[in-house]
């Protein structure tokens, strides 16, 4: 069994399962199918309290053809017996227990009785039919699970047939860099221009298969795989998806069992006691009739979808030991020795969690990480053409989705996609000519009269009188739900959190969209009701909206618990913070300063909404949930400069992240205050880049500059007056820029990560890159390859000089110079030693007809003319595009000059400028190089051989071949350094 997580890779018939192989094989031989552990032992009985029961029959059968193992239900009275799946092992004479024949093992197996291989023979076709029975009814039970997909509350008018509507998400191995540290829309407004550039997406069928290029022993790893990803991009829809094809015969049918186990579920028995047989057979029933040692001789796949909404505490270091599937113990227990493979090794587990919580399984016990990064650009508009069935609606939606760049950043959510396209199809269906949301905080507050106005019309009395009032209390409880839970840190609640806030539990349920319920019935411990909300972001948003309405009503006692978590206070002499009542100013900025606070900024989306529920046009929108609304356009002025301050000049004690001023910079656009907006792109646009910016400054020019419609012109970082680490933030700008000038800006080999997303990106902007006199090494060569040999990377122009780059960094150049198409026209690798093994690895990929390049510049690469003659090679090939070639400073020699010049000589070579400067050439490669320029044809027009030892009757007859009209050499430099014109 230990290699059975490998067996994704064979083919098996349908029908056929890992398992059928195993009986098979066993048949000819009369040998038990068992596990060598179970010799010697007697038959293992089930646990539990069930159906069904063990009985062997006893010797004093009228036939030998009786002579088996059978387990009966209750429901086989009458009829033919369904046998169990046990193998015969020992004491295969025992009658029901009473008695055992000593020796038994030896004296039936090894009996070369046709009778009894008869009977044996009979007994594991039953076995075998017995357990086609119940694999086939654990997949139409699985089949009638998943094959539905709801959006919102799980009633029957929500659901779809998932496989008429699902769209593939994209699903990466490793995971982005520092993905645990931030807040979950930032990573995905961050990565909007970013994402789907992998080589290699993994299909979520092929979740345990290694890679294509991967070698046998890596394949033999892939038995645990955590997926991560974001709350709503489609986790759980993903497992859904390889479930149903599993089911449905299309995927994966060399697993016999998958057994899904949801975390939020298992929170439910946290503290139950339970051997795994008995937790399978709560979570699925139709496995009544499987015995508990079956599961050592299939293959199964366990799914623990969740994690981050777990409640249980794994305990990876537990000394307990649970090595039998029948062994007692608490659930997290069995859920740590499963994730470890100490319980059921040969099982394979696949794990789902949002990014903030995975950190709870030790990397050790992960053999492959994977991140869905949610629906492409194609993938978006996919969606609403699919939802919507009205094409010129859905050809609006698309478009303003793609103007309002909140908006189209967020639609990388499916779950977003969804609310966007219910708010949305409302407001047109209703009136062509309405007013679109432009802020995040108006689609969220139109997604909320949407839902409530779904209630009047079918779940509310018809007395108008009492819909306001009942509205009104319903949502302000459930906001204040969402309020105090979001305080805790926790995204799922259950019952007594809504009885907390006095909720009446059907009122709750009615509301599709807004707060949906896990509710399965088919065993006890899903009988008690699960909740969360949708998105965290709907939890946000209604928890700004509860901590909002809490100022207007005067609400001191939750204002006051908010309030006590501020860490800085206003030193204005006009702030309200020292007063019995809280003003909004001091709510609002109190706000900021607790999310700036925050570790991992789980507050900053619930600070964008609070100030974007705070503007008196919003508010109107929301006047039926509140008792008033307050026009205080002075209030809103005050806390935008407070932010701006912020942004501006931070406490130097706690300087800003990127992060943090990005966000502050979006709360600014929440509350449609384009100021700053305007003034960094009048700043970007000038040539006056005299005044002092902040890290944090820098920060918020680098978003606004990503997030442009319009691609800046050129991005130099040295241009900004500025520290070390604001030019650091303004390098992920280069995603949205035509040419990017970082020379010595201290890009190391671990910042090349954002530059290759900038080449991999679709569209890709950056035509040119200059990298100059940064240490990026091989490792960072090899990144930026990654990139160039994308197919969306259109880059014409790379400055490596200076970066220590050795040889092995070339070989990485070749394989993207030979990719297919390959945009690059110049490479710089001067001041670098790649010597002369760079020089023909690169060769290599010169020589290839996909290459393009046309500008070689390799001054002080330590080349000889062992390498010289590698290039001689390279420009005699068909086609040669390189027309300049650059070798000064390297001691070629005239050797090496001879090599160039058998390339020059040959009609392929295209070369038109050579530069030879301070390369030891003598009055011998002088007399070489004028025999090649008499060659026919020869392209030849600039040649360079300052600061060589050459007479004067040498250089002369060059010097004619540029005054001869039949020659088309027009520059020839031979004095001294200073002669020399280059560009």
């Amino acid at each position: 069994m230990g290699n059975k997580q490998t067996s994704t890779d064979q083919e098996f018939s349908p029908g056929s399962s890992s398992v059928d192989q195993k009986r098979s094989e066993a048949e000819s031989s009369c040998v038990s199918v068992r596990s060598d552990r179970s010799m010697g032992h007697p038959v293992k009985f089930k646990s539990g309290d069930t159906k069904t029961d063990l009985r062997i029959c006893s010797q004093r059968s009228s036939s030998p053809d009786h002579s088996c193992v059978s387990l009966k239900s209750d429901e086989s009275m009458g009829n033919p017996p369904k046998l169990s799946d046990e193998a015969v092992t020992s004491d295969p004479s025992r009658a029901d227990g009473e008695r055992s024949i000593s020796g038994g093992v030896s004296s039936v197996f090894c009996l070369n009785n046709t009778s009894v291989t008869a009977s044996l023979n009979k007994h594991d076709q039953a076995v075998n039919d017995e357990l086609q029975r119940v694999k086939e009814q654990h997949k139409t039970s699985m089949k009638n699970k998943y094959e539905r997909l709801c959006e919102g509350l799980k009633l029957q008018e929500n659901e779809s047939l998932l496989n008429s509507i699902y769209t593939q998400l994209y699903i990466i191995e490793g995971e982005r860099e520092g993905v645990n540290e931030e807040h979950e829309v930032l990573q995905m407004e961050k990565t909007a221009r970013t994402q789907h550039s992998q080589d290699a997406p993994i299909y979520c069928n092929d979740i345990f298969k290694a890679s294509a290029e991967a070698g046998s022993e890596e394949k033999e790893q892939i038995k645990t795989v955590l997926t991560k990803g974001i709350a709503g991009i489609g986790k759980t829809v993903s497992v859904q998806k390889f479930i149903l094809d599993w089911a449905e015969g299309k995927a994966n049918q060399d697993v016999d069992f998958m057994f899904v186990l949801p975390f939020r579920e298992l929170n439910l028995i946290r503290d139950h006691q339970y051997s795994l047989h008995r937790l399978l057979l709560d979570f699925h029933p139709e496995l009544q009739d499987l015995d508990s040692q079956i599961y050592e001789e299939c293959k199964v796949v366990f799914i623990f979808d969740g994690l981050d909404e777990s409640r249980i505490t794994l305990m990876f270091s537990d000394a307990q030991k649970v090595c039998d599937v029948t062994e007692t113990s608490s659930v997290a227990v069995l859920m740590s020795k499963l994730m470890k493979g100490e319980l059921l090794p040969s099982a394979l587990i696949w794990i789902t969690s949002r990014p903030a919580a995975a950190n709870q399984i030790p990397s050790e016990y992960i053999h492959r990480l994977t991140e869905i990064q949610g629906f492409t650009e194609p993938q978006k508009e996919e969606y609403f053409r699919k939802r919507i069935s009205d094409e010129h609606q859905a050809s609006r939606i698309i478009s303003h989705i793609r103007r309002a760049r909140s908006l189209h950043i967020m639609c990388h959510i499916p779950v977003f996609c969804w609310i966007s396209s219910t708010v949305l199809q409302k407001l047109l269906e209703e009136d062509l000519r309405a007013e679109i949301p432009q802020t995040l905080t108006e689609m969220y507050i139109h997604f909320l009269l949407i839902q409530i106005n779904m209630r009047k019309q079918k779940y509310e009395e018809r007395d108008p009188e009492k819909l306001l009032p009942s509205n009104r209390e319903v949502i302000v409880k459930l906001a204040e739900v969402a309020f105090k839970q979001l305080m805790k840190g926790n995204v799922m609640f259950y019952e007594e959190d809504l009885i907390e806030s006095s909720i009446d539990v059907t009122d709750a349920s009615v509301y599709s969209g807004i707060c949906t319920e896990i509710f399965k019935q088919e065993s006890v411990i899903h009988q008690r009701k699960v909740y969360s909300f949708i998105h965290l972001s709907v939890q946000e948003f209604l928890a700004a909206f509860y901590l909002l309405y809490c100022c207007l009503t005067k609400n001191k006692k939750t204002l006051t618990e908010f309030r006590s978590y501020r860490y800085y206070f206003d030193s204005d002499e006009d702030s309200e913070s020292d007063s019995d009542e809280v003003s909004l100013y001091d709510l609002l900025t109190s706000a900021v300063d607790k999310a700036l606070k925050s570790d991992n900024g789980h507050l900053d989306l619930f600070l964008r909404f609070l100030l974007g529920v705070s503007l008196e046009s919003n508010q109107r929108l929301l006047q039926d949930l509140l008792t008033h609304t307050e026009n205080r356009p002075q209030t809103i002025s005050r806390t935008t400069r407070y932010i701006k301050e912020k942004i501006r000049d931070p406490d130097d004690s706690h300087p800003l992240s990127a992060d943090q001023s990005i966000n502050l910079f979006l709360c600014l656009l929440e509350v449609k205050d384009q100021t700053l907006f305007r003034e960094i792109q009048e700043f970007v646009k000038s040539d006056k880049h005299s005044e002092k910016l902040s890290a944090a400054h820098c920060s918020t020019i680098s978003y606004m500059i990503q997030m442009s419609e319009e691609p800046l012109d050129e991005l130099d970082p040295m241009k900004y007056n500025t520290s070390d680490e604001g030019r650091r933030r303004l390098i992920p700008a280069v995603i949205n820029c035509r040419k990017a000038v970082l020379r010595d800006c201290d890009v190391t080999d671990e910042g090349c990560s954002a530059l290759t997303s900038a080449l991999r990106s679709n569209p890709s902007h950056l035509r040119e890159l200059n990298l100059s006199g940064n240490k990026i090494r091989d490792l960072g060569v090899k990144c930026l390859c990654a990139g160039l040999e994308d197919p969306h990377c259109k880059l014409e122009i790379l400055g490596l000089s200076y970066c220590d780059v050795t040889d092995e960094g070339c070989s990485a150049l070749t394989s993207a110079l030979r990719s297919n198409p390959s945009h690059l026209r110049e490479l710089d690798l001067s001041l670098n030693k790649i010597r002369d093994s760079g020089v023909k690895r690169l060769c290599a990929g010169l020589e290839d007809p996909r290459c393009k390049l046309e500008i070689l510049w390799l001054r002080d690469c330590g080349v000889t003319d062992e390498g010289c003659s590698a290039l001689a090679s390279a420009l005699k090939s068909n086609p040669s595009h390189i027309t300049l070639l650059s070798l000064s400073g390297n001691k070629i020699r005239d050797s090496g000059v001879k090599h160039l010049c058998v390339g020059l000589e040959d009609p392929h070579c295209k070369l038109e400028k050579l530069w030879l400067s301070d390369c030891g050439v003598t009055d011998e490669g002088c007399s070489a190089l004028t025999s090649a320029l008499r060659s026919n044809p020869s392209h030849l027009t600039e040649l360079d051989l300052s600061v060589n030892n050459l007479e004067k009757s040498e250089v002369k007859l060059l010097s004619d071949l540029k005054d001869d009209t039949h020659y088309k050499l027009e520059r020839l430099y031979y004095r001294s350094v200073a002669s020399r014109k280059f560009s």
